[in-house]
């Protein structure tokens, strides 16, 4: 498997991560283009899908969002949804600069968070002509639904109002985790499963990660809408993989949204939660994913 470091300019911020080349190839090949989700880094289980697909002859060019990991990039630990979309066009544009590359067969991935940026980057950027959304985000405003009590909202809006007067005022943005181990802490991912997979993954294999985020980071998760781009991604195709059991991006905002998708199109279920697509189930979800790239883009 060969791997190697990568960084390019996103208009001004340098962003960093890995290009594998594809095994086998001989000349330009298909390229897929894959980020992490919400708050997490390319260590985060992100090598073990690409391997999976440059072993099937497919490049992968993997990048840490701006703010995070490798990546250039302030504030620090802040996930802006629209950078991030951008970003990922930013990383097609350089994808196509490659020898390796064949810029007209170009995939993308994500999962969580990615996974709705690549339903946004699929229905708006005509150069992607393959989509692979993994337990994905389908809407913000939804999923805090779904995580955030009714009578804990209020409060969050309290803060979010105090941040802007100060940040206004040229204070520092302030700063929430990621999780807690007390699903009613303050935090960004209210769940159990959250914090066993953030923390236990970030000890074991990505030292570079934080267990915070802006503020404001939350503030924009309620904000952010992929599902209202869905059917404008056809006629590329897409591929969604929903975990049966997940409670972070909940299977059955997914499956909702899928069915407003338009041909051609595939569902996958997986059979357990939503960090299992990382870990347990990845020996589903990254061939599935594999195949669905070999078959749309070789």
């Amino acid at each position: 498997m060969t791997r190697r470091d990568v960084e390019f300019d996103a208009e001004g911020t340098t962003l960093r991560g890995w290009f594998y080349r594809a095994e086998g190839a001989t000349g330009r090949a298909p390229t897929i283009v894959m980020a992490h989700g919400f708050s997490a880094v390319k260590e985060m289980y992100l090598d073990a899908f690409a391997e999976v697909f440059a072993a099937a002859g497919l490049n992968a060019l993997v990048f840490d969002n701006r703010n995070f990991g490798a990546s250039d990039g302030e504030p620090r630990q802040e996930i802006d949804p629209v950078a991030q979309v951008r970003d990922y066009r930013h990383a097609i544009t350089y994808a196509g600069t490659l020898d390796e590359v064949d810029a007209t067969r170009i995939g993308v991935w994500g999962s969580s968070y990615s996974g709705g940026h690549v339903l946004v980057v699929g229905a708006i950027d005509r150069r992607v002509k393959a989509v692979v959304a993994q337990v994905p985000l389908i809407s913000g405003s939804k999923n805090i639904g779904e995580l955030v009590r009714a009578d804990f909202r209020a409060g969050f809006r309290e803060m979010f109002d105090a941040d802007r007067v100060a940040r206004y005022a040229g204070d520092p943005p302030a700063m929430v985790p990621v999780v807690a181990e007390d699903p009613l802490a303050p935090s960004a991912l209210p769940t159990p499963d959250s914090w066993t997979w953030f923390t236990e993954t970030g000890k074991l294999r990505a030292p570079s990660w934080r267990n915070e985020v802006t503020l404001r980071t939350v503030e924009m998760l309620g904000e952010y809408e992929p599902e209202a781009y869905i059917a404008r991604i056809s006629p590329t195709p897409l591929l969604m993989v929903v975990a049966r059991e997940d409670h972070l991006t909940p299977a059955h905002l997914a499956i909702d949204a899928y069915e407003k998708a338009r041909e051609p199109k595939a569902l996958e279920i997986l059979p357990g939660g939503h960090f299992d697509a990382y870990v347990k189930d990845v020996e589903l979800a990254a061939p599935v994913a594999r195949d669905w790239f070999v078959r749309h883009l070789t």
